[in-house]
């Protein structure tokens, strides 16, 4: 079982508050996103589920259990971070089956666990290697499997793939999706990259300045963004945010609209402007065009074929039922 709950939890280093009191639940088997722009507090909250920061104020419960005061060793959660922290005088074997040592499991049972770890990471030809001789996904495998054989409740995984490529970035991801696929275990992970966390997670939970701004589901959160905020960070490309009187909306402070909620028109449309740049991916093109009367330049998404460059005019018409809302406040109007 791997329950987590964070009742009023408050972290403050001295006088700064970084996390005000928050309330947060993780069911068992849950993949949990913790997202947010650098110095939000994601990896923060992290280490206080963990245990490696102590809580300023509030309560953590792991399975219902007090788990405040306890220990990291005694919490039963097994932490991933992003610089692997393998022994490089170490064979992958050892490096797997140290916390196993350090428990005290016979050598049968260390045997068995990392055969079931190695046959589930594709690591049984290199355990006899030291992770020097690895590439960094191997080595983070590495670092996933002395995780995997401690059997613990929760995975935490702390931006675990941001020293990796970007080939690496997505056939890991795939990898760690699986594994949770397989083990049904708690995982709660943290990174600043918006796409590993709409691609991976079960629910996100968008931070920013230590203050939870929306909970949801990956397509919860893009298509019901609840501010201004998670509306501008969840999206690749992000949403298009305009100003409400420029947009004509009378009732809305700004407007947003996703990039594959612009038509592109022959003529007429709500807005014109002339393309800066023509991204071309094969099956998808992106136009950053300069619209007349806006500062910032709109993103518009269409399909590959559609051929257009720097200079050309274009013609936009939003979507309507696709529109995005925000009054004064900042807050989404239903």
């Amino acid at each position: 079982m791997g329950r987590i709950t964070l009742d009023k939890v408050v972290k403050r280093f001295g006088d700064v508050e970084v996390i005000p009191p928050l309330d947060l639940t993780i069911e068992d088997g849950e993949f949990t996103v913790f997202v947010g722009p650098s110095g939000c507090g994601k990896s923060t909250l992290l280490r206080l589920i963990a245990g490696l920061e102590d809580v300023s104020a509030g309560e953590i419960r792991i399975d219902g259990k007090p788990a405040t005061d306890l220990p990291p060793a005694k919490r039963g959660l097994a932490m991933v971070f992003q610089s692997y922290a393998l022994y490089p005088h170490m064979t992958v074997r050892k490096n797997i089956a140290f916390p196993m040592k350090m428990a005290g499991l016979s050598q049968e049972e260390q045997d068995a666990r990392i055969k079931k770890a190695a046959d589930a990471l594709n690591l049984t030809d290199y355990l006899d290697r030291r992770p020097g001789q690895l590439s960094g996904g191997q080595r983070q495998r590495v670092a996933i499997g002395r995780a995997i054989v401690r059997e613990p409740a929760a995975f935490l995984f702390d931006e675990p793939l941001s020293n990796l490529d970007a080939a690496l970035r997505v056939g890991m991801r795939l990898e760690i999706s699986e594994l949770h696929e397989r083990l049904k275990t708690t995982m709660i992970y943290v990174t600043h990259d918006q796409v590993e966390a709409m691609t991976m997670a079960d629910k996100i939970v968008v931070l920013r300045a230590g203050i939870v701004e929306q909970v949801g589901s990956p397509l919860e959160l893009y298509k019901n963004p609840r501010n201004l905020f998670v509306a501008g960070f969840i999206g690749s490309p992000k949403m298009n945010l305009i100003d409400g009187e420029r947009a004509k909306a009378h009732d809305a402070t700004h407007i947003g609209i996703r990039p594959e909620h612009l038509k592109i028109v022959e003529s007429g449309g709500t807005f014109t402007g002339k393309v800066l740049v023509s991204e071309h991916l094969g099956s998808d093109t992106f136009f950053h065009v300069k619209v007349d009367g806006l500062d910032e330049p709109m993103t518009v998404r269409a399909g590959g074929e559609v051929n257009m460059r720097h200079g050309d005019t274009i013609h936009l018409e939003p979507v309507s039922e696709h529109l995005h809302r925000f009054g004064p406040d900042g807050l989404r109007i239903a």
